[in-house]
């Protein structure tokens, strides 16, 4: 890899850094090909992304960003899993290391907050965006189903006063 490579690939790391919601850094020696595809696939179904780069052009790409706290975790065989929901990448990172042992979470960043390993398993119990914005759109349909069911309510109390005075009237 070159200087002008290494550069380019700080630099998108630094993106990844500024516009991640959550970042969080794993071990993963004796993941095999196949289980690191899952991972990828796992995490882009959630909404983001797995990057395994240079330790050191990482932590050159850290360098003032608001995660540069997960410095410290950068050693080893580290992967790194992102994404712009704050949740996301927390929840597939907690999820496949439940499964596989060999992928062994340090710790993370959400925004400036550094994140131990209880940290990450924290936000991963957290509600995600879409989770909150169906709770949100449910409590604002709530009273309106109860209003229309309300105002039919009546309607079907006469009716079946009616119905019960015409069994009687019949009798």
């Amino acid at each position: 890899m070159d200087r002008a490579q290494k550069e380019k690939l700080v630099d998108e790391l630094g993106q990844i850094f500024e516009s991640s919601g959550v970042v969080v850094v794993a071990h993963y020696t004796g993941l095999t090909v196949a289980e690191m595809q899952d991972l990828r696939a796992r995490a882009r179904d959630a909404g983001g992304s797995v990057r395994v780069a240079k330790n050191r052009l990482a932590k050159i790409a850290l360098e003032g960003k608001p995660c540069a706290s997960i410095a410290n975790f950068l050693t080893g065989m580290t992967v790194i899993t992102y994404s712009e929901d704050p949740v996301a990448a927390a929840k597939v990172a907690e999820d496949f290391a439940k499964t596989n042992k060999k992928f062994e979470i340090l710790g993370g960043a959400m925004g400036n907050n550094a994140l131990d390993r209880a940290g990450v398993e924290a936000v991963s119990k957290m509600p995600s965006r879409e989770e909150l914005i169906a709770s949100i759109v449910g409590c604002i349909g709530a009273p309106a189903s109860n209003i229309a069911g309300a105002i039919g309510a009546p309607a079907s109390n006469i009716a079946s006063i009616l119905s019960t005075i015409e069994d009687k009237a019949a009798a």
